[in-house]
C-alpha cells in the first residue's frame, strides 16, 4: 500500500491508493432495489450554488428530492448560458427551461436512471457561462475564481489567517458552454492563476461536456459548485455593487478566505508571503492605452512619489503590467502596501495584496463617474480603498452612483498629485 499526502494550503490528508487492485465498481453509484439517493443542497446564494448527489442526463441537471419546497427558484441557480445583452427580451431568453434543469421525485428518477448512475468524484466547479467575459483577466480571475472560492470556502467557516483549510481542492472545472481555444485571456494571467492555485485541476470545455450529454447515461456528481452570471444577476448584492462574486458574500466565512486561494498563487510566484519588509511598497500602475491620467497630472505624481521615496524611504514602483509576466506581476502586488493608478483591468491585480491594516488601493477616475469594479473587489478582500476625482476623495459607504460619462474612458482623468502624496504618507 503506497500512502501519499495530499497537501492544500497547509491541510494535510493521507490518501490511501492501492495500486494492486482495482476500484473502477467505484465508478458507479448503485441503489439497486433502494430509493435512489437524493440530492442535497448545501449552499446557495443567486448565481452560486452548491449540491451534493446532484444527477446529470443528457445534458439536463436533475436535483432528486421529495422536498421541492425547499429548493430556490431555478433561475437563482442556473440560465440557458447564452451571451449576456440587454433588454427584457434578453433576460428572458436566459432563463433556465426544462432542458436545462429538472427537479424530480425518487420515483421518477428512478423510472430515468435505472438502477445507477456513473460518479463524478470528488468536488466539481462548473461554470455555466459563455466566453462573453471570461476572457478577460478582471472577469476570470477577480470574478469567476474568486467567486468560486468564496463559496467553497464557506465549507469552512474557520479559515485561520494562515490560510490552512480542511477543505479540498476542486478536482476539475468544468465550462459548459466554452471550448479549449476561448477561456484565455491574451495575456494569459487567468491561466497562470488557475494553475498555480491548483496545480492538479482538470479542465473540461464545451465538447467534453457534449460528450457526456451524447452518452446517454446518467452521471451522479459527488459535489458540484454551479456558477452561473445570468442568476447571480438577479441577486440583491448583484444589484447594488454590479459584481457576480457579491453574492457569496451573504455566506457564511472567514475574514481570511481569500488567504488559502491567494497563498497557492504568491507563493508560486516566487514570494515569500511571510516576510515582511521593512517599507512601505507603494506600486503606481500607468497604463498604456485608454484610460490614463493627463500627462501632466502623471507626471506631478511620478514626482511626487519620488519626493517619497528619497525623502521617507518608500520604495517606489512606476511599472506597465501588461509588459509583465503574470509572476513577475503577482510577486510585485503581493508585497505592495499601496497600489494606485487609473480605474481599469490593470487593477485586477489587487487581489494578491497581503490583508494588513495598511494595504490600501488609491484608484483615479474621471469626475462624475464611477464603477464598482475593484472598490468592491479589494472590499470583499479585506483592503481599504479611497477613490479620486481630481482633489476629491470617497470612500465605502459614502460612494456615488455608478456612471460612465463622457471622458471616462479617455486620456484626460485627472487627479491631485499632492493629495495624492499626502494620503499615502498620512
Amino acid at each position: 500500500m503506497l500512502l501519499l499526502p495530499i497537501i492544500f494550503s497547509g491541510y494535510h490528508e493521507t490518501h490511501s491508493l492501492s495500486l494492486a487492485r482495482s476500484r473502477l465498481r467505484e465508478s458507479r453509484l448503485s441503489w439497486q432495489g433502494h430509493s435512489v439517493p437524493e440530492t442535497k443542497l448545501i449552499l446557495h446564494a443567486p448565481g452560486w450554488t452548491v449540491f451534493d448527489c446532484l444527477y446529470m442526463l443528457n445534458g439536463t441537471f436533475y436535483v432528486v428530492t421529495n422536498r421541492p419546497d425547499v429548493l430556490p427558484q431555478a433561475k437563482f441557480i442556473i440560465s440557458t448560458g447564452i451571451d449576456i445583452a440587454n433588454g427584457e427580451e434578453a433576460a428572458v431568453a436566459r432563463l433556465p427551461t426544462e432542458r436545462v434543469i429538472r427537479v424530480i421525485s425518487p420515483a421518477e428518477a428512478r423510472s430515468l436512471f435505472g438502477t445507477g448512475a456513473n460518479r463524478i468524484h470528488g468536488v466539481t466547479w462548473l461554470a455555466n457561462d459563455p466566453s462573453q467575459f471570461v476572457r478577460h483577466y478582471f472577469h476570470g480571475s477577480a470574478e469567476l475564481l474568486l467567486g468560486f472560492w468564496r463559496t467553497h470556502s464557506a465549507l469552512d467557516p474557520l479559515i485561520p489567517i494562515d490560510g490552512t483549510t480542511r477543505l479540498s481542492p476542486p478536482r476539475r472545472l468544468i465550462f459548459t458552454h466554452i471550448d479549449a481555444l476561448h477561456w484565455r485571456d491574451y495575456y494569459m494571467k487567468n491561466p497562470y492563476v488557475l494553475r498555480t492555485a491548483f496545480p492538479s485541476l482538470v479542465l473540461e470545455f464545451s465538447l467534453d461536456w457534449n460528450d457526456r450529454a451524447a452518452a446517454g447515461v446518467p452521471f451522479v456528481f459527488d459535489r458540484v459548485i454551479i456558477a452561473d452570471r445570468s442568476a447571480a444577476m438577479l441577486g440583491n448584492g448583484f444589484m447594488t455593487s454590479y459584481r457576480t462574486a457579491s453574492e457569496p458574500q451573504a455566506l457564511p466565512g472567514s475574514p481570511y478566505w481569500w488567504n488559502s486561494f491567494r497563498n497557492n498563487v504568491v507563493r508560486s510566484s516566487g514570494l515569500d508571503d511571510k516576510a515582511e519588509g521593512s517599507k512601505p511598497v507603494i506600486t503606481y500602475i500607468v497604463r498604456e492605452w485608454r484610460r490614463r491620467l493627463r500627462q501632466e497630472d502623471h507626471e506631478h505624481l511620478v514626482e511626487e512619489l519620488k519626493r517619497l521615496e528619497t525623502e521617507h524611504g518608500y520604495e517606489v514602483n512606476i511599472v506597465k503590467t501588461l509588459n509583465m509576466a503574470p509572476a513577475e506581476e503577482v510577486r510585485l502586488l503581493g508585497r505592495s502596501t499601496i497600489a494606485l493608478g487609473v480605474h481599469g483591468n490593470g487593477m485586477t491585480s489587487l487581489i494578491w495584496m497581503d490583508r494588513t491594516p495598511q494595504a490600501t488601493v488609491l484608484e483615479f477616475f474621471y469626475p462624475g463617474g464611477f464603477a464598482y469594479d475593484y472598490e468592491y473587489t479589494a472590499r470583499a478582500l479585506g483592503i481599504s480603498h479611497v477613490s479620486f476625482w481630481g482633489n476629491i476623495t470617497f470612500s465605502y459607504p459614502d460612494l456615488p452612483p455608478v456612471a460612465y460619462p463622457i471622458g471616462f474612458q479617455g486620456n484626460s482623468i485627472p487627479v491631485d498629485a499632492t493629495l495624492v502624496a499626502k494620503m499615502i504618507y498620512d
